[in-house]
């Protein structure tokens, strides 16, 4: 079964996009070659800012939904907080 991703990529003009999908390397490369979205085809290149694996489509798609609820400052948050969390794991050696 396959794994399923929610992701936020920051595109060339310092906009966020949120999709989902389940083949995380695939989709961005999709945006980057401009067959993505065609929000992202314009944008390019994208860069992978936050993900989080979901345990199926379902799931991807309510938190795809209520990410793109939030305000760009609300995301902005949860994408420093992710980094906080990776700088803090790669100090401890984890």
């Amino acid at each position: 079964m396959p794994s399923w991703h929610v992701y936020m990529v920051r595109c060339v003009d310092d906009s966020l996009y949120t999709g989902c999908t389940n083949d995380l390397a695939r989709r961005v490369a999709a945006h980057n070659a401009g067959k993505g979205a065609r929000y992202t085809r314009s944008r390019r290149p994208v860069k992978v800012v936050w993900s989080v694996r979901v345990k199926d489509k379902s799931a991807a798609l309510s938190r795809e939904a209520k990410l793109k609820q939030l305000s760009r400052a609300e995301k902005l948050l949860l994408v420093q907080r992710a980094r906080a969390l990776r700088a803090r794991r790669a100090a401890a050696g984890r």
